[in-house]
């Protein structure tokens, strides 16, 4: 009931199981002051040929992180169906207002896209948009490949994402394909357990899930964008749906770590926060990590804050303006792949 009340207020302007190259939309409903019938067009292409797996590539879920759309859309332009065996899905902006905007969230409802999974296909912009997703590109799927980066608040280690399975073989499936990305770093991170996300939302409907997470800073990195060029070809080939002699080996093993429940580092005062440690640099819990500064009370003494897990620092917010609630530093603990 879902799929088909999704279906009809979003329809899409491409057909997904027709041979060859496609490039569309999908329209989402928006009736607002100045255009009563108006549709939001998201864009979405497809790419078939031959048996094989089924891949839906997304960038874009949120506004401001740009290296998983300009990957996307190269491939979109630049892939001959003829090289492709199975179906590739691209939606790579699929949070179209937010791309549009530059921003994290939607500036229709201020939602989160990837807080808001399995979405409403009556709800807000996003709801419906992550409705589309969930409702009809998910069940076609077999993989599902979620390109992030860190946006305007985080600069964080370009690094492959592993989502946790729902089972033992789901699991070793999503390590699997995140280390054939050939990320120098891979990371297991489950969002604190939030079902919300795409990739969790892919991972309950069955797929091999992956993503990412190139760089940040609110700028596109070119050694970030490079990775996710040669990594999102060396997943498509890991699966199938590329010759596996296009994989282009990782110069190093990549390293395992996961996101513990002492990796975050959170502010609990109003000020500005000074880093001691670059990104990549080993450390130890209890050691001094940063300090808040108080800039319009000079002979305020500032308060220096201590890592609570040992790993090396992953991600570092990127605005030195903070305030309480701020995530400032994240620490990636080193990983134990398990035996499948």
């Amino acid at each position: 009931m879902e799929r088909n009340i999704t279906q009809q207020l979003t329809p899409a302007t491409v057909d997904f199981d027709k041979p060859g190259k496609q490039i569309g939309v999908f329209h989402v409903p928006l009736s607002s002051h100045d255009d009563a019938w108006g549709v939001i067009p998201v864009p979405v292409a497809v790419i078939k040929n031959g048996e094989g797996p089924t891949v839906i590539l997304e960038g874009g879920n949120h506004g401001d992180e740009y290296e998983g759309p300009i990957t996307l859309g190269e491939l979109i332009r630049g892939l001959d169906p003829a090289e492709v065996s199975g179906r590739l899905i691209f939606i790579p902006a699929i949070n179209q207002p937010a791309v549009v905007a530059g921003r994290r969230v939607s500036p229709i409802d201020g939602l989160n896209l990837n807080r808001t999974f399995p979405g409403d296909p009556l709800g807000t912009t996003t709801q419906q948009i992550a409705a589309f997703v969930n409702d009809v590109l998910f069940p076609m799927g077999d993989v599902f490949v979620d390109l992030h980066s860190g946006g305007s608040s985080l600069d964080i280690i370009p690094s492959a994402v592993i989502e946790p399975g729902k089972t033992p073989e789901q699991h070793e499936a999503n390590v699997n394909a995140a280390l054939a990305f050939g990320a120098p770093v891979t990371v297991v991170i489950d969002n604190r357990g939030d079902p919300r996300t795409a990739t969790a939302s892919a991972a309950l409907a069955g797929m091999t899930a992956i993503g990412t997470e190139m760089a940040g800073a609110g700028t596109v990195s070119i050694d970030a964008l490079a990775l996710c060029r040669r990594g999102v070809r060396n997943v498509l080939a890991h699966v199938g749906v590329l010759p596996g002699e296009t994989v282009v080996a990782p110069e190093a093993p990549s390293r395992l770590y996961e996101l513990t429940g002492k990796a975050h580092l959170i502010a609990e005062d109003d000020g500005v926060f000074e880093p001691i440690h670059k990104l990549g640099t080993e450390v130890r819990a209890g050691e001094l990590a940063g300090r808040i500064h108080f800039l319009t009370q000079p002979g305020r003494t500032p308060i220096e804050m201590h890592y609570r897990a040992d790993g090396i620092v992953y991600g570092r917010r990127q605005p030195g303006r903070v305030r309480p609630g701020n995530c400032c530093l994240v620490v990636a603990s080193p990983y134990e792949r398990k035996p499948a």
